[in-house]
């Protein structure tokens, strides 16, 4: 176990859809990776404070932690410092312009601006990129317009109002202006002037307000749900429409454990789940172009649980063993061995997202019914896939089993199929899925439930609980009122909590015994008490888990118990999206409850 100090992930998140840079409270950008998400990183002090690189602006040559705040309704940050001689804000964001006919322009860079408040304020840049993780030594060659980056696999360039030369040698800078910093990755088309990075700036906090005003929000939490809808459109890779896991690797979900993972790549898992929840509150042009990279990747190859951002297949695993480690914990991991593994969960995600994205009226496909053959593909895989042991939906490398929420999810594939075949009038193939649905629905509920225990299980016949079961109702395939369900909701209450916060699971698995509670599970939990009827209990679980957000509102993958630290990849999509989807069922139920469903009530 390390003694190294657990840093607290407190930080904000910027981000464009290209590029997301997370920025510490002392200023610090503590993670960028460029030119892409999944591209080595540039700055990751978060895995290494020593060898990882850092852009950050000292006071009296030593970080000082400010006030940080989102631009509200935006993806922009602000930083508020106080030094000896004066306050500066700093204002962080990654360009997103809108242009005519819905054009948005989305360059691989950032923009830092430093603003004078009060006072004669004096800061010092601490520029000191690591490109290629740290790899590559930093070689920093002043220019005409600021600071050129060597050795970072094509052209990386601060542009800045502030003498390149000073920066370089670490000389102590008066505010009296602003000073804007933009640090763009490739060939830029023009050097960046102080009018500019004005404009590109309030470009794109109307771009995010204009954004965030078509979210249709619940009664309940709404300013949680948009903070984390804000969080879930940066994880959306514009190029292409696949959809991160999150923005880093390695942040462990156990301090000094190995249990490190990099999440910075699609999962279609996760991925179908965004959509989903984005499509709940009316946001429908991540969902289309996220169903056309699944048609990209399906058409070039079979499905795999994980793909590159532009549909790589190939992610080869590997240690990064120069890194030190978030708090000292090894190993640091690039690519995830994930992706050669048989997930048979998979295709009813997929079709589950493919089912609400193909019936809902808002969306104007072309050619529909193009999309039958990959319907067809995916639940006949499903049936040939549903009586074979996986690895399930927690992605265990050892312990191939009958894993329970996959078997569930192989009924959702052919369920959902059955319905999209009636839905384009083929009735034959659509009863003949339909007659296979009830029956793999008959299985799960007689050996997926442990009537001794008197709840689902992990695996088939088994005897430990699976929060991934807590799912069963959003996808119709238990009622929630169900006895046997609820039996389920009350067993893993006692079985499966630690200091009011729901685990994956209480059994071992290839590293041992877990001891985080997954975060995304509490919100589950508390979507599936609310559709139970135990609303004051749902919203208790839900206040409970959101006193835990970082105080921008942003979560990682974990929360120790005890402690409270957010532990794992951060920000976490899938977080959040639990988080969107049991406010909008607890604000939906809570409305019909109270009467609120009818306008100006």
């Amino acid at each position: 176990m390390t003694s190294a100090p657990v840093p607290h992930l407190d930080h904000g998140a910027i981000g464009n859809g290209r590029v997301i840079a997370l920025v510490a409270p002392d200023t610090g950008v503590e993670w960028l990776c460029m030119p892409r998400f999944d591209s080595p990183s540039i700055f990751a002090a978060l895995l290494d404070h020593e060898r990882g690189g850092v852009f950050r602006f000292l006071v009296d040559g030593k970080p000082v932690r400010g006030a940080q705040a989102y631009l509200a309704n935006t993806n922009v940050l602000r930083t508020e410092l106080d030094t000896p001689t004066g306050r500066v804000e700093v204002i962080d964001f990654a360009p997103r312009v809108t242009s005519g006919g819905g054009r948005v322009s989305t360059p691989q860079e950032i923009v830092r601006i430093v603003r004078p408040l009060s006072g004669a304020p004096r800061i010092t840049v601490d520029f000191s990129p690591a490109p290629d993780y740290g790899r590559v030594a930093k070689r920093l060659i002043v220019t005409t317009h600021g600071v050129e980056v060597l050795d970072a696999g094509a052209p990386l360039h601060l542009f800045t109002n502030v003498a390149g030369d000073h920066i370089c040698r670490g000389a102590e800078i008066s505010v009296r202006h602003p000073l804007y910093f933009v640090l763009s990755y490739g060939n830029r088309a023009t050097v960046p002037t102080a009018s500019e990075v004005d404009y590109l700036l309030s470009e794109t906090v109307l771009g995010w307000r204009m954004w965030a005003k078509t979210c249709a929000l619940p009664s309940f939490q709404s300013a949680l749900v948009l903070r984390s809808a804000l969080c879930l459109k940066m994880h959306a890779y514009h190029d292409t429409g696949a959809i991160i896991a999150a923005a880093t690797t390695s942040i462990p979900e156990a301090i000094g454990t190995e249990r490190n993972w990099d999440y910075r790549y699609c999962w279609l898992r996760d991925a179908a789940f965004v959509v989903e929840a984005l499509r709940r509150l009316s946001h429908l042009n991540e969902g289309e172009q996220f169903i056309g990279f699944l048609r990209d990747v399906a058409e070039a190859g079979p499905l795999q649980p994980l793909y590159g951002v532009a549909g790589e297949r190939e992610l080869p695993e590997s240690t990064l063993d120069h890194l030190r480690g978030f708090a000292g914990t090894k190993p640091v991991r690039i690519g995830n061995a994930a992706a050669i593994q048989q997930q048979n969960d998979l295709n009813g995600e997929i079709l589950l997202c493919l089912h609400t994205v193909l019936a809902d009226p808002r969306i104007v496909l072309e050619q529909p019914r193009g999309f039958f053959p990959l319907v067809q593909r995916l639940v006949e895989q499903a049936i040939a896939l549903a009586p074979l042991a996986d690895t399930g939906i927690w992605e265990f490398r050892t312990l191939p089993r009958h894993y329970t929420f996959s078997r569930a999810m192989c009924w959702a594939a052919i369920d959902r199929g059955a319905m999209i075949a009636a839905h384009f009038g083929d009735r034959e193939l659509a009863g003949r899925w339909r007659a296979i649905a009830d029956s793999e629905r008959a299985i799960v509920m007689e050996r997926g439930f442990n009537a001794k225990l008197n709840c689902f299980t992990q695996s088939l016949d088994g005897e430990h609980g699976d929060a991934a079961n807590l799912l069963f109702p959003t996808m119709g395939l238990v009622d929630a009122r169900d006895p046997r369900f609820l039996g389920t909701l009350d067993n893993y209450a006692r079985r499966m909590t630690a200091d009011g916060l729901m685990q994956r699971y209480t059994n071992t698995d290839d590293f041992g015994h877990t001891t985080s509670a997954f975060t995304m599970c509490s919100f589950w939990w508390a979507e599936a008490l609310a559709l139970a009827g135990r609303l004051d209990e749902a919203v208790e679980v839900f206040d409970r888990v959101v006193k835990h957000a970082n105080p921008l509102g942003l979560f990682s993958e974990d929360i120790e118990p005890g402690s409270g630290q957010l532990l794992g990849n951060f920000p976490q999509a899938y977080t959040h999206v639990g988080l969107i989807h049991a406010a909008m069922t607890i604000g939906e139920l809570m409305d019909a409850r109270d009467g609120r469903v009818r306008a100006w009530v």
